[in-house]
């Protein structure tokens, strides 16, 4: 907690991060011309970011594209704003939401946590409905063979779709598959409007992937979900929901217990 403040402190780093909240997944290249900053000072404070998990950094190719990530903020406000309501709090609980939502001209959701376990532990987590059920409310029917189909069972969904397939599936390591399929019973559950989900099932369906990354005593989770057109409502969806989900997941797999259930796209 103390890198994540004294990452906050500095105003080029706060400039930085603001950057990124208006435009995600930009290169280094990209960073230093929106400061005007040397390339060797962004780099030094990008590795800072970094390090309190502020940002999130995502290969693609030979370059690097970066990513503002909320959860340390998260972290932050579970820990103090949600059990202390006062006007102290405010600024830190606007920053919280900001970060939150999606970039603006981003078309990438990325976060970013790291959970006291095992790479094994942490992919019986994200695939046995044992724990999927507890934390999320849903099972997944599949093999986890790369190209098997999923049925995603609960939350008001059920059944397979063609278009439900697991894409990748490198055991503790890596995991990537289609996102579900938006039904009429699954907008009931979700509490989501019939206009909301006629707008939603013209969009193409988008692909989430899980990268696990074992350091020390704590496995780095990082999550990329992507396939959305500019002006998604599924990308508007998700980013609210999937912080809270891998909070949950977290706090399952270090203390067994999970975060009041919410509603996820």
């Amino acid at each position: 907690m103390d890198e994540v403040f004294k990452a906050l402190a500095d105003p080029s780093r706060r400039r930085l991060l603001d950057g990124l909240r208006e435009r995600g997944g930009q290169n280094l290249g990209e960073l230093c011309a929106g400061l005007d900053m040397a390339r060797q000072s962004v780099s030094k404070h990008l590795a800072l970011l970094e390090a309190a998990n502020l940002v999130t950094a995502v290969r693609d190719g030979r370059q690097k594209l970066h990513y503002l990530n909320a959860e340390p903020i998260n972290t932050i406000a579970e820990r103090w704003i949600s059990r202390f309501d006062t006007e102290r709090v405010h600024a830190l609980a606007d920053l919280k939401k900001a970060l939150e939502q999606t970039p603006m001209d981003s078309n990438t959701f990325v976060y970013t946590t790291y959970i006291k376990t095992t790479p094994a532990r942490l992919w019986q987590g994200l695939t046995d409905p044992t724990f999927t059920r507890r934390y999320w409310g849903l099972a997944f029917t599949t093999d986890w063979q790369t190209g098997s189909p999923m049925s995603w069972e609960g939350a008001g969904l059920h059944g397979t779709d063609p278009a439900q397939v697991v894409l990748e599936a490198d055991p503790y390591r890596r995991l990537s598959y289609t996102w579900h399929t938006f039904t009429p019973e699954w907008a009931k559950a979700a509490g989501v409007s019939d206009e909301t989900l006629a707008k939603i099932q013209t969009e193409p369906r988008s692909k989430v992937a899980f990268d696990l990354e074992p350091q020390g005593e704590t496995v780095k989770l990082t999550v990329v979900h992507d396939g959305f057109e500019p002006g998604s409502t599924v990308l508007d969806m998700i980013g609210g929901g999937w912080p809270h989900l891998l909070s949950s997941l977290k706090t399952l797999l270090e203390t067994g217990d999970i975060l009041p259930a919410e509603q996820h796209a």
